[in-house]
């Protein structure tokens, strides 16, 4: 490809370059004409004669040909195609397209009763439409690409046209490999290294990254492939947001030596990961904290089947623990787990004996059964020997705890409650309870709950305890259950919509790893009802990643400005108890710790003996099931907590207000 069509210059360019619906216009002229040629050549055929209509009403029944022409070409996506680069797949829907036409004017025919048509025609103009329409469109084709045999382009195989970015080694050894794929053509390397613009490495061109934009529109790029090694996250997301508008797929590699043969094959691209939008580079964790109350102890996981406590339950395994129990409700997610770790530690055990090394003996158990079991959890506690509790189980959605309230304080509140007491009994060194950002100023249940649950173990350790219990406070995790993000990619997939509750709504987001590391580390540095802020950088708008991730799939936004788009987003307004905005702390008393990523906050604690009142007038609540109760309960002990209006029924009491308590918290 020159450097003068690069440049846009001359008529082909000006003619690529027009917008969709102008050569869509050109092509539904040139169809009409060249349609109404095969009806008049299919007539001609027959009758071996210049054809003309012998009547006025006749020439109309003829004129709807070629209009249900164009009528069912759009239909069948025929003016979707890019004409420069129709290929085989074209040619097959554009005579399905013609079949189809030519069926649909004979049932017109027959209809309207008018005798004159020989069967013959119907035939041949099948046979003209589809070749002339065929040849319009390799004319085109040799107009725009200067191609001077049309049998190349008819004939070309059906690739799509992909540019890689990077023209070093990755990039060459991914060349490499795409030239043996069927699917994907190179058509050039971007590369932002000034030695490299305008050479050619493998006998491919390396353009410039100013020239990335001209070069995906005049060629018609459906993929870029990210193929530059050792991309710190921050460089990678401004990469990313480079390309987003172009609605190219966009897929990288992993790290090369993450590869099992070596070697980079076609089969190790992957879709850009989610984590890549936030543009934040993680924090390396301290070995030291992570090991320190992990290595050689027995750690109970409670939630060991959900999200956040399976990769909990992951990175402790590597941590080398004597014991791990995994402690879940769900027969599916314990399971699950399960058999995940007894796979892990099979690898484990490999990767030992393979550096020599002794293999770790580490014993897997696991509980099915719910925390708020007493003796269940007591015998679990008790029998072996629990020296760190990671308690993770909860319920977490929203919308459903705010549907079933006593379900989701009885599961969030009290199951702490039952737990602490337990770990507290049979003198557990730590726990550490995984908090929630919905917990600060809440507006729902489920933050009521969590925040309640905060203030039990708070109020714990004032009580006075051998067990030091804290709590680990953080926002949303990307691709966890009832994520987000997976109900967008959910819902990408299926071709849209994708729902948005509010433009405004914004999120703090981190990825599970991540968020369970910092979980780790942060117990470590617990000295008793402490309340751990992890760092969630800054937040994300909602409709933003929405955004993001239908153009890095390869598709349009549909919306008033481009309506043939692909996938719509639909706002579907707040839901019960959800707010624009989240909190990460209460107050503004925060220090730091020796992770720079782990802050520590002081929030109010509800003394011991009041709140155990509360818990009493709480739990009676939740018995009877009064709704009015169960809310004045949560405005007094929990600060800030708004009840979302349209979820109260029969609600008759004054909010006493937190300033009341001023004088006895901390």
């Amino acid at each position: 490809m020159s450097d003068g069509r690069l440049a846009g210059a001359g008529w082909r360019h000006w003619l690529v370059n027009l917008p969709r619906w102008p050569k869509r216009a050109i092509l539904i002229v040139n169809d009409l004409f060249v349609l109404s040629l095969a009806l008049w050549a299919s007539f001609a055929f027959a009758l071996t004669t210049f054809y003309v209509p012998p009547t006025l009403e006749f020439g109309l029944l003829l004129a709807t040909a070629p209009i249900i022409g164009v009528a069912t070409f759009y239909y069948s996506g025929l003016y979707r195609l890019v004409t420069r680069y129709i290929g085989q797949k074209g040619a097959i829907r554009i005579f399905t397209a013609v079949v189809l036409t030519v069926l649909i004017w004979a049932l017109v025919v027959l209809m309207s009763g008018v005798d004159g048509v020989p069967r013959s025609v119907f035939a041949s103009f099948c046979g003209f439409s589809a070749l002339f329409v065929w040849l319009s469109r390799q004319f085109a084709v040799w107009l725009l690409n200067g191609v001077p045999n049309i049998t190349l382009a008819r004939f070309e195989p059906d690739r799509d046209n992909v540019i890689i970015y990077g023209a070093g080694t990755t990039g060459v050894q991914l060349l490499d490999a795409l030239k043996k794929a069927d699917d994907y053509k190179a058509i050039g390397f971007i590369d932002s290294r000034r030695s490299l613009g305008g050479q050619h490495v493998n006998g491919l061109k390396v353009y410039k990254p100013e020239k990335l934009g001209k070069l995906i529109e005049l060629r018609d790029v459906k993929h870029v492939f990210l193929a530059i090694n050792e991309l710190s996250a921050s460089e990678k997301h401004a990469i990313i947001h480079e390309l987003e508008p172009y609605s190219v797929a966009v897929k990288t590699l992993p790290d090369v030596n993450d590869l099992a043969s070596g070697r980079i094959q076609v089969a190790d691209l992957r879709p850009i990961d989610v984590h890549d939008l936030l543009g934040r580079d993680p924090v390396p964790p301290d070995p030291e904290l992570l090991q320190q109350n992990i290595r050689g102890k027995s750690v109970l996981v409670t939630g060991a089947g959900g999200s956040i406590g399976s990769e909990l339950c992951r990175q402790i395994m590597r941590l080398a623990p004597r014991k791990l129990v995994m402690y879940d409700l769900s027969e599916v997610g314990l399971y699950e787990i399960d058999f995940e770790l007894t796979e892990l530690q099979c690898e484990l055990a490999a990767e030992a004996r393979l550096h020599g090394q002794p293999e770790p003996a580490i014993e897997l158990v696991p509980v099915l059964g719910s925390v708020l079991d007493s003796q269940l959890a007591e015998n679990t506690v008790c029998n072996h020997q629990i020296e760190m509790i990671y308690h993770a189980a909860a319920y977490k959605h929203v919308p459903l705890v705010e549907r079933n309230p006593a379900a989701g304080i009885v599961n969030n509140t009290f199951g702490t409650s039952v737990i602490a007491k337990i770990a507290k009994k049979f003198g557990v060194a730590r726990f550490v309870l995984v908090s929630t950002d919905k917990a600060v100023r809440p507006t729902n249940i489920m933050g009521a709950s969590k925040r309640l649950a905060e203030l039990v173990l708070q109020a714990e350790a004032q009580n006075g305890s051998e067990t030091i219990f804290s709590i680990v406070r953080f926002g949303n995790v990307l691709d966890s259950s009832g994520s987000v993000v997976r109900r967008f990619r959910k819902q990408i997939q299926q071709g849209g919509p994708v729902t948005v509750t509010h433009k405004e709504i914004n999120r703090f987001f981190m990825s599970i790893s991540e968020a369970s590391e910092l979980v780790i580390q942060a117990g470590s540095m617990a000295e008793g009802g402490d309340i751990f802020v992890l760092d969630m950088g800054e937040p994300v708008k909602i409709d933003d990643l929405a955004r993001s991730m239908i153009r890095l799939m390869g598709l349009e936004i549909q919306e008033d400005s481009n309506p043939d788009g692909d996938i719509p987003i639909e706002y579907i307004g707040l839901r019960h108890g959800e707010k624009l905005y989240e909190e990460l702390l209460i107050g503004e008393h925060t220090s730091g710790t020796k992770h720079p990523r782990i802050k520590k906050h002081l929030d109010p604690i509800y003394p011991f003996a009041l709140l155990a009142i509360e818990l009493k007038k709480l739990k009676d609540a939740v018995d009877r099931n009064q709704l009015d109760a169960i809310h004045n309960v949560l405005k007094r002990t929990v600060e800030g907590y708004v009840p979302d209006k349209s979820m109260l029924q029969h609600q008759d009491t004054s909010q006493e207000s937190w300033a009341s308590l001023s004088q006895i918290v901390r």
